[in-house]
């Protein structure tokens, strides 16, 4: 059964919320955003890419740091306006060097 790309709910700016999940451990790596380009880019390669809001350009995760990810599963929600990208990640996926973007706790 496949899925008709075009049904996915993307946002005034074009983006959709991408959390990067470790296939392996089940740890969420991180948050990026992507649009239909970016979503197609990682659909050919095999391997993330985003939409950098900061940068305003196009960018593939771990193509300086080598830090790359590749992807094997990608999911959509129940309103297809969010993804979850399942990946076998090289590395660290943090740019500060931790595994995870996640790992500054809020205090309660």
């Amino acid at each position: 059964m496949s899925f008709d790309l075009e049904k996915l709910k993307y946002d005034a700016a074009g983006l959709i919320p991408a959390i990067i999940q470790d296939e392996k451990t089940g740890i969420v790596l991180m948050l990026g955003y992507m649009n239909k380009e970016s979503l197609a880019r990682t659909l050919a390669s095999g391997e993330t890419w985003f939409w950098s809001r900061s940068r305003q350009e196009y960018w593939n995760k771990g193509a300086t740091s080598g830090n790359i990810q590749k992807v094997l599963e990608i999911y959509y929600d129940c309103d297809a306006d969010a993804l979850l990208v399942k990946v076998n990640q090289k590395g660290v996926a943090c740019h500060e060097g931790d595994f995870s973007c996640f790992h500054n706790p809020l205090q309660l």
